[in-house]
């Protein structure tokens, strides 16, 4: 275990913007938002509507890491109310275990049915799972294993590959937190 809080202590500070204010993080943040968006929109066109039509969305960009037996992610990213254009910044950390070895960075992008649903995830913002990935992927090179899925009912979630080796099988605790020093 203590490995992978080793691991998750990195791959936060690894994710964290040196930014110098919290001006500049947020903008950063913004505009890595509006680059998994049109990363998203390539991937899968329809995506596009979907998330116009939808009450809200939430982005983030992540590192994972795989050694044997453990893994670990971390980022940060935004979600967005589209009914009130209200921006919630957060932070992502997961931790798991499994069998596996590679490093990825990756996006998330959730879509929110709903009020409840949106609410939820910025004010609880857990999320469990297993997962089983394969990526070899460096910019527009290569090709990585991964679409949209429903998490719950009332949200899906795309994860989109931008760069990374990675080979893994892991059940794994996810948790999504509002940033206090960005809000």
């Amino acid at each position: 275990m203590k490995i992978v809080k080793i691991l998750m202590s990195m791959l936060l500070c690894a994710s964290l913007s040196y930014a110098e204010s919290i001006a500049d993080q947020k903008k950063s943040i913004n505009n890595e938002s509006q680059e998994t968006l049109k990363m998203l929109y390539k991937a899968y066109p329809n995506s596009e509507s979907a998330i116009k039509k939808a009450y809200g969305y939430a982005t983030f960009s992540n590192i994972g890491v795989n050694v044997i037996f453990f893994s670990a992610e971390g980022g940060s990213g935004i979600a967005v109310n589209n009914k009130t254009n209200k921006k919630t910044y957060m932070k992502m950390a997961s931790g798991g275990v499994g069998i596996g070895l590679g490093v990825k960075d990756f996006r998330a992008i959730f879509i929110f049915d709903n009020k409840e649903v949106l609410e939820s995830f910025v004010n609880s913002g857990w999320e469990a799972n297993a997962q089983a990935d394969a990526a070899a992927k460096s910019d527009n090179k290569g090709d990585s294993a991964e679409g949209a899925v429903t998490v719950q009912p009332g949200i899906k979630l795309y994860k989109l590959t931008k760069n990374g080796l990675a080979l893994q099988a892991t059940i794994q605790g996810t948790k999504y937190w509002k940033d206090g020093d960005l809000n």
